[in-house]
């Protein structure tokens, strides 16, 4: 934090007023919104040298081109601590789950922007043709190397986790040969790697409506690949209706016959990767969020093979695509009338938090009667996540009392829907701005949940203003 304050002094002419931390979502780095009276930055930590090189590589060289990418303001001598332009907080995902949790969905202002993003990913694309990858990092080529980089992720992060039998042998001579058919794609482009709506920021303040983070891990490679991200991410969840209008709509832009035809072994790769990812954050590091997300990319990959079957016999390959595919028909039938406890922090600075479900109601808890770590300077920067925030608010009797008779509420309460097979239920809890008691309250509450009805409840804990 020292490096990074006396950079932000250095380049704001002015010191440092507010730094509050923001979420990393899958990634080591550390992102922090940094305030001074008339400057505001994102200040950022990455340990890995060569991904911040290739990072502020990109960067410039976009910014050259006059693309939508946020400007690199200030960079320490040790190239791990630097300051980009602060593009807000709202993401074209963070609008669609807005709209979705409001009733709505994918309206016409999100075809818009989505055709918007599909526009600009053609440009980045095309103009990074050009990039020197030789900075690339892990590699600088989507390659046969990378490609078995992303097929082992998912053999040995949710296969091996999931205890699917495989022949090792055999899955390697299936992993090759579909790398193989993959290279036949045209593989010159830029390929952003994580081009999704989690990384597409809306920006109507700017010249640009949108702006697009996190494309350190880019590299030379083929096109489909963004594109598939794109239309199946996970949690987005779009309409097959306009997945098929968007595909078109980029097809058409980049104007290259064969680009449908490997897009759809393109897109198989990138759901395994994403399986693989999740699998290591979710089912290794028991991270909810990219728990939550496995039935979701479960559905898209079903939906794929009974779609669009592999042009390419993997025999063995093929065979283990079928054994997750049955995980997804397990999971849904077990899912139904299975209660799902929602626990969410929020501040009341940003209003109450809606229920995705569409039942409304649930118990809403007023956290700011406690004590409040936020007032004291050693604590600011931290969340109720954190040990120090922790121990402050366990040394609190009233934070204990408080807890116990909230427990005793939801207790209540679940034990009647359980009896009634009601299926959801939303819990949360509220402070100022959503950082240190109402997090802490609510990661309480989860624990004390899945502790107590271990078998017979599923938990999501939701942290609003900091996920």
């Amino acid at each position: 934090m020292e490096t990074l304050q006396r950079l932000f002094a250095q380049w704001a002419g002015e010191p440092l007023d507010e730094c509050l931390p923001l979420g990393g979502g899958g990634s080591s780095r550390c992102y922090f919104r940094m305030r001074s009276v008339s400057h505001s930055c994102i200040g950022t930590v990455g340990q890995e040298l060569r991904e911040n090189q290739a990072f502020f590589a990109y960067s410039n060289y976009f910014g050259q081109q006059g693309l939508p990418v946020p400007e690199v303001y200030a960079v320490a001598a040790d190239k791990l601590h630097y300051l980009q332009q602060d593009l807000g907080d709202q993401s074209l995902y963070g609008l669609l789950y807005q709209k979705k949790r409001a009733g709505g969905g994918f309206d016409a202002e999100m075809l818009s922007l989505y055709r918007r993003a599909l526009a600009d990913l053609h440009a980045l694309q095309v103009a990074g043709r050009n990039i020197d990858f030789s900075v690339g990092y892990p590699r600088g080529a989507f390659d046969r190397r990378a490609i078995m980089w992303d097929l082992y992720y998912f053999k040995y992060y949710f296969l091996r986790l999931q205890h699917i039998p495989f022949d090792e042998e055999k899955l390697e001579n299936d992993f090759q040969a579909f790398a193989d058919h993959l290279l036949q794609a045209d593989c010159s482009y830029f390929v952003y790697r994580d081009f999704q709506g989690r990384n597409i920021m809306l920006t109507p303040q700017l010249q640009a409506p949108l702006h697009y983070i996190d494309y350190q891990g880019a590299r030379r490679g083929a096109a489909q690949y963004d594109v598939a991200s794109l239309l199946y991410s996970a949690k987005s969840d779009l309409p097959d209706a306009v997945r098929r209008d968007l595909l078109g709509y980029y097809a058409s832009l980049h104007g290259d016959v064969s680009f449908e035809q490997y897009f759809w072994p393109w897109l198989l790769l990138r759901i395994l990767q994403t399986l693989g990812a999740y699998g290591y954050r979710g089912l290794y590091e028991r991270k909810p969020y990219f728990m939550e997300s496995i039935p979701y990319a479960l559905h898209n990959l079903r939906q794929l093979v009974d779609e669009h079957p592999l042009a390419v016999e993997l025999p063995e390959l093929q065979r283990c695509i079928a054994a997750v595919c049955r995980l997804q028909a397990q999971s849904t039938e077990t899912a139904e009338g299975v209660l799902t406890v929602q626990v969410m922090s929020f501040s009341y600075k940003q209003g109450l938090p809606t229920d995705p479900s569409g039942n409304g109601g649930g118990h809403v808890f007023d956290c700011r009667a406690l004590p409040n770590p936020g007032r004291y300077e050693q604590y600011r920067a931290y969340t109720g996540r954190d040990a120090s925030v922790v121990q402050f608010l366990q040394a609190e009797p009233a934070v204990g009392n408080f807890l116990q008779h909230a427990e005793a509420i939801v207790d209540s309460s679940v034990e009647k829907y359980v009896e009634r097979r009601f299926t959801h239920l939303q819990v949360s809890f509220g402070c100022t701005g959503g950082q240190h008691r109402s997090v802490y309250c609510a990661e309480q509450m989860a624990k004390h949940l899945r502790v107590k009805y271990a078998d017979k409840i599923h938990v999501i804990l939701n942290h609003r203003e900091q996920d």
